[in-house]
């Protein structure tokens, strides 16, 4: 950013009152997209397995299965940024039919994701949601995409067997809060003990998740389920994953190497916008994550609410140039640039 950008900033006041009245979350909108793309995806999951193997309807029945689990999750995006004590029988039900299945209980994302909107956190290296891909060599790029593929592995192994370990030895259960309790894209990212901010019941979403997990296994080592259902639930993972990642790369511009904390406008002109195509944009940016830029400026916009946010700031701002230099054509538009400044700042990476 230059140093003009630098001087100049964000009309904060002024987009506040422009968007004061779309903060209140809508909890019937919340409850029917919810139920019914975790309903979908799960009733695809199960029309996966019974279709004949490699048909075009599996094929199908795979992705539809794939891309509603994926916005189902998401919400845990919005979990944690939900008040605390409200929608409390949504966090039961979301954890009971999506976080516990998938090995991704909402502990894992509560508090963490949540330092990773303060300002003196954010991009800095205790932001485990921050990488500088844009300054570091290219191929940091390549690698954290190739994470996909054992990731599903990883949290399988995290619940089913570091977990039951972690409760026997208390050095155990310590490197497995600290390092492998958090949905971060920083592998070196070392969570702090429990705190006010996670769950209060997050030994019990561990005990839920091994448990789930563990019977899986167990009904297949049984022949009551097939071997298959588990392959299933490793590619529906890891293609979710795959999908998360791409969207991870695209939401921000990852141009701070993590050593000082960035201006409030850095911050901002750090993150990205993707309006793109109603239809396909929000397939792998779901839960309103494709105007990221937009709810970094307010974190507790609801979901439903910031695309409307976005328009009305892009129409209403008096000087609206600083809010739009946040916004790309696509995803690709927005991994491009970062692809090409890693190559400006590494040329033989």
């Amino acid at each position: 950013m230059d140093s003009q950008q630098k001087n100049r900033s964000f009309p904060l006041s002024e987009a506040r009152e422009i968007v004061r009245d779309l903060f209140a979350p809508n909890p019937v909108l919340y409850w029917l997209d919810f139920l019914f793309h975790a309903t979908l995806g799960w009733t695809a999951f199960v029309l996966t397995l019974q279709a004949p193997a490699f048909s075009l309807w599996q094929l199908t029945f795979y992705i539809v299965t794939t891309l509603s689990l994926y916005r189902a999750v998401i919400f845990t995006h919005e979990l944690a940024h939900l008040r605390k004590n409200t929608f409390r029988l949504f966090r039961v039900v979301w954890d009971i039919t999506c976080g516990f299945p998938l090995m991704l209980p909402s502990f894992m994302y509560s508090g963490v994701h949540n330092d990773h909107h303060k300002r003196k956190v954010y991009g800095t290296s205790e932001d485990g949601e921050y990488l500088p891909f844009a300054v570091d060599q290219p191929h940091r790029i390549v690698l954290y995409l190739l994470l996909v593929f054992v990731l599903p592995l990883m949290i399988a192994a995290r619940f089913i067997l570091l977990a039951p370990l972690s409760w026997m030895h208390a050095g155990l259960r310590r490197l497995v809060w600290e390092s492998a309790s958090s949905l971060t894209i920083d592998f070196n990212y070392r969570r702090p003990a429990p705190s006010s901010t996670d769950s209060r019941n997050w030994r019990l979403q561990e005990f839920a998740a091994f448990l789930y997990g563990a019977t899986a296994i167990g009904l297949a080592t049984a022949g009551i389920i097939p071997w298959r259902a588990l392959l299933l639930w490793y590619l529906v993972t890891a293609l979710m994953f795959l999908l998360n990642s791409l969207r991870t790369l695209a939401a921000h511009c990852y141009r701070n190497p993590g050593d000082r904390v960035m201006e409030y406008t850095e911050q901002y002109l750090d993150s990205v916008n993707i309006p793109g195509n109603g239809l396909i944009t929000p397939l792998w940016a779901p839960v309103g994550l494709r105007y990221h830029a937009t709810h970094h400026l307010f974190p507790s916009l609801p979901y439903h609410a910031l695309g409307k946010a976005h328009r009305r700031l892009a129409g209403n701002l008096s000087d609206s140039a600083l809010y739009l230099q946040t916004s790309r054509k696509s995803l690709l538009d927005a991994l491009r640039r970062l692809w090409h400044e890693s190559r400006a700042h590494h040329p033989r990476g």
